[in-house]
């Protein structure tokens, strides 16, 4: 037995163990993700375009994510409104920015690693940066989603005449809880990566110029501004769709 296949064994039991029935619907969540991912790899590498491929995935991820995640759905349908607002403009925001950066393809610190092989294999490494910030960013989002949305819809259930002035008061705090977390993760992921690069960039007294304009310390530097700004503005997109939603209800008994 690999070790692959003994750590997934570890993890299905785990999982059973603390969740139960929802534990192993999450594992097999993460399961189909990882069918989902392969399908990517093989549809980009068939010649399709690695950006709509990964958005299109992206979508098929947050509903696997979503809804296999939570068994409350109105939940599940808020939060998956969110992230999908959310995927269209960090998609809008990426692609220009990325293709200023110009940090597309390898970095040279990575030149050791790659040159045994044939690097004109007619890929778009510009596409497929885009297409890996974007799947990047996803289970951040759905995290923080999910969170301020059970949250927000806990706190209509036990108080039904909260105000929406109230909801918003709430999100806001929720949100900052959750971005405080979210960005601490975000970045010692990052750190943790790229340990070894750090400390040989150190080794070779690499001034602040260097950091600035190496493409691999830029690349990882923009994944985790990227998945910070879609936990942003996907915190603020959730709390507004269930104010907006606790109003209209309101009307509607008002009426």
């Amino acid at each position: 037995m690999s070790a692959i296949s003994l750590l997934a064994l570890i993890l299905f039991g785990l999982m059973l163990l603390v969740g139960g029935k929802e534990g192993i619907t999450a594992y097999f969540s993460v399961i189909l993700n990882f069918l989902i991912l392969f399908l990517v790899v093989i549809l980009i590498t068939g010649g399709l375009p690695a950006v709509w491929v990964a958005f299109f995935a992206g979508i098929c991820i947050l509903a696997t994510t979503i809804y296999m995640g939570t068994k409350d759905e109105k939940t599940a349908n808020i939060a998956f409104k969110a992230t999908l607002i959310v995927l269209v403009l960090l998609l809008l925001f990426v692609i220009p920015l990325d293709h200023f950066a110009q940090i597309k393809g390898f970095a040279n610190e990575q030149s050791e690693a790659i040159e045994a092989f044939d690097l004109l294999i007619g890929a778009n490494f510009e596409e497929i940066l885009i297409a890996t910030t974007l799947l990047s960013t996803l289970g951040a989002t759905a995290e923080a989603s999910i969170a301020v949305a059970s949250g927000l819809n806990e706190l209509i259930e036990n108080d039904p005449q909260i105000t929406v002035a109230q909801i918003f008061k709430s999100g806001k705090t929720i949100g900052f809880q959750i971005m405080g977390m979210t960005f601490n993760t975000l970045f010692f992921g990052m750190f943790g990566s790229d340990l070894a690069l750090f400390i040989l960039l150190y080794k070779l007294e690499a001034g602040l110029g260097y950091y600035l304009n190496s493409k691999i310390f830029v690349k990882e530097c923009l994944a985790v501004l990227y998945s910070a700004l879609a936990v942003i503005l996907v915190i603020w997109i959730t709390t507004y769709l269930v104010g907006k939603k606790l109003d209209q209800r309101q009307r509607k008994i008002d009426n």
